[in-house]
């Protein structure tokens, strides 16, 4: 009884600390504010390990995907490029002309399977930087030119694009039913996580691959585990200077755990989301033009890469 009396007084002791607003680490407050989860290794990979590292790399981190936006707009040109079959070798290939498809539908997550699919291994190793620390960099549309400043990008370059693209979309009207928020601190990860969820008692689950394969290649599914039917939290890593994170979910997903494995023996644990309500993504996005369908199709699903996170109650 005195050891639970302890702990509680210790944990209330560290809530005050960070309700305080004193300086703690990006670590130390997820401790805080949810003591019963683990840190997934993606994350606690690209915390910082020093206090002038924040000074010491200032540039644009890029990962190899984007997928996570790829329902809220109208498939681009190059987009489609990227998972288009350009030598079709056979008649099934012209006329399901596609490398992979990022999108598929819930029926096909079935043990046995086979499917083509490119590495799940994102590469994004932009740093998570201290909250009080972001807070002094300006994060708007509106102020552009003191975000390169500040970060010393040149205005011409592909990095001024690529902060200008990702402020931009995280800018961008929430959907009817859904939450959303671009966390640029680890810090406001868990915040919106908690609210979102409306408790502390979370579980983070993510992709794991072992293997380094980034070549497209056949998957066959081993297993498919339901994780939970209903509210989540999602948070798709964005290219930027700095790690920020596109947060969003709703009650309207399923979340699975698929364990696969490539042609070359590469293993991977694979998150996988399913929309179960798909009438407000946009009639245009990648979504539908690989799978030839229409707003209102349940049951759309897609993996996530493994710098992607998801928070479970």
């Amino acid at each position: 009884m005195k050891l639970q009396v302890l702990y509680s007084l210790y944990i209330f002791m560290l809530a005050f600390v960070a309700s305080t607003h004193a300086a703690i680490s990006p670590e130390v407050y997820w401790k805080i504010k949810l003591p019963n989860t683990q840190i997934p290794k993606v994350i606690k990979d690209f915390l910082p390990q020093a206090e002038d590292e924040t000074q010491t790399k200032m540039k644009v981190y890029y990962g190899l995907h984007q997928h996570g936006a790829w329902i809220f707009h109208a498939a681009t040109e190059e987009e489609i490029r990227e998972i288009t079959n350009e030598s079709p070798t056979t008649q099934r290939d012209l006329q399901d002309n596609f490398l992979y498809k990022p999108y598929f539908f819930e029926k096909d997550l079935k043990k046995g399977k086979v499917i083509n699919f490119p590495s799940l291994k994102n590469r994004n190793e932009a740093p998570f930087w201290p909250r009080e620390f972001v807070e002094t960099i300006p994060f708007s549309s509106k102020k552009i030119p003191q975000i390169l400043n500040h970060l010393s990008i040149d205005s011409n370059s592909k990095d001024a694009e690529t902060i200008e693209e990702t402020v931009t979309v995280c800018e961008e009207q929430a959907m009817k039913g859904e939450k959303r928020k671009c966390a640029t601190s680890l810090e406001s990860m868990v915040d919106f996580g908690v609210f979102m969820l409306g408790t502390n008692n979370i579980q983070v689950v993510t992709t794991e691959v072992q293997g380094e394969n980034q070549m497209v290649q056949k998957y066959t599914i081993k297993e498919v585990e339901l994780l939970a039917d209903g509210i989540n939290m999602i948070c798709h890593k964005l290219n930027y200077a700095y790690a920020v994170h596109f947060c969003h979910g709703g009650p309207g997903t399923k979340t699975f755990m698929v364990s696969m494995i490539g042609a070359d023996g590469t293993k991977v644990k694979a998150v996988s989301i399913c929309h179960k309500d798909t009438s407000l993504w946009n009639p245009k996005g990648l979504p539908f033009v690989v799978l030839k369908a229409k707003p209102g199709t349940p049951s759309i699903c897609h993996f996530l890469q493994d710098d992607q996170i998801v928070f479970l109650p």
